[in-house]
C-alpha cells in the first residue's frame, strides 16, 4: 500500500487503560503509516509528551487516576504543547461530557467501540491543520526574530480589524484549535453562520487561511 508522506511523518500518542483497544488502534495507525506512542493512563502520557511531542493525541475520556479531561488540561496548560490537537475516545454520549471534553482543551471526539475509518479521518484532518497552523507560528516568531515588532503587529492589527463580539469568539476558538463544527456547537449557532463569520473574520484581518487568522489570534493574546 503507497503510503501518503504525511502520514508517515507522523507521530500519535494514544492513551488508553484497555489493553484491546491500544492493541486495535496502534495496528491500524501503524498500517497507515503513523508512529505510535502509548500510554496507559494520564500520567504515563505527560512522561511521554516530556520526551516526544506528537502530532495528535487520541485520549480515553475516562481513566483510573488522571481522567483524560484532566490530563488535556494539562497538556494545554503547557506553552510547548498547548499546540497539540487532543482528540477524544469516549463512551460517554451526554452534551454535558462532550462540552467538557472542549472546554479541556480537546479539538474533537470519537464514540467507542471506535471506529477505525473515522478515526482515520479526523487524525488526518487535525494532524494537517495543526501542521500549518505551526508553520504559520514559526513564520511569524521568525518575522519577529528579525525585529520586526510582530507581536505589535498583531495586535494592532486585530484592533483595527473591528471585530464583533461574535467574531472575536469565534476566532478566539479557532485560535484553540477547534473545527468549524465544534465552533458551532459551542457557540450554539449553525455550521453556516460559522463559516460567514469566519469570512468576515477573514476578510477584516486580510487573510486568507484558518491557519493565518490563528496564529494572528494567538500572538496577539500572548503579547
Amino acid at each position: 500500500m503507497s503510503l501518503n508522506p504525511d502520514q508517515q511523518r507522523g507521530t500519535l500518542l494514544v492513551v488508553d487503560d484497555a489493553p484491546d483497544t491500544l492493541r486495535m488502534l496502534c495496528d491500524a495507525l501503524a498500517r497507515e503509516g503513523y508512529t505510535v506512542l502509548v500510554a496507559r493512563d494520564g500520567t504515563q502520557a505527560l512522561q511521554r509528551m516530556a520526551l516526544m511531542v506528537p502530532d495528535a493525541i487520541l485520549l480515553d475520556a475516562v481513566m483510573p487516576g488522571l481522567s483524560g479531561f484532566e490530563t488535556c488540561e494539562r497538556i494545554k496548560a503547557r506553552e510547548d504543547w498547548a499546540h497539540v490537537p487532543v482528540i477524544f475516545m469516549t463512551g460517554l454520549s451526554e452534551t454535558a461530557d462532550i462540552v467538557a471534553g472542549f472546554a479541556a482543551g480537546g479539538v474533537d471526539y470519537v464514540v467507542k467501540p471506535v471506529r477505525i475509518e473515522e478515526v482515520l479521518a479526523r487524525l488526518s484532518t487535525h494532524v494537517r491543520n495543526a501542521r500549518l497552523t505551526r508553520l504559520a507560528r514559526e513564520a511569524l516568531s521568525a518575522a519577529g526574530a528579525t525585529g520586526t515588532g510582530r507581536d505589535d503587529v498583531s495586535s494592532s492589527r486585530l484592533d483595527i480589524a473591528a471585530l464583533t463580539p461574535r467574531e472575536t469568539e469565534v476566532l478566539s476558538w479557532l485560535a484553540k484549535g477547534k473545527t468549524n463544527r465544534d465552533i458551532a456547537d459551542i457557540l450554539g449557532m449553525s455550521h453556516r453562520t460559522v463559516n460567514k463569520h469566519l469570512e468576515h473574520i477573514f476578510e477584516k484581518l486580510g487573510v486568507e487561511t484558518r491557519a493565518a487568522a490563528a496564529a494572528l489570534a494567538s500572538r496577539a493574546i500572548s503579547a
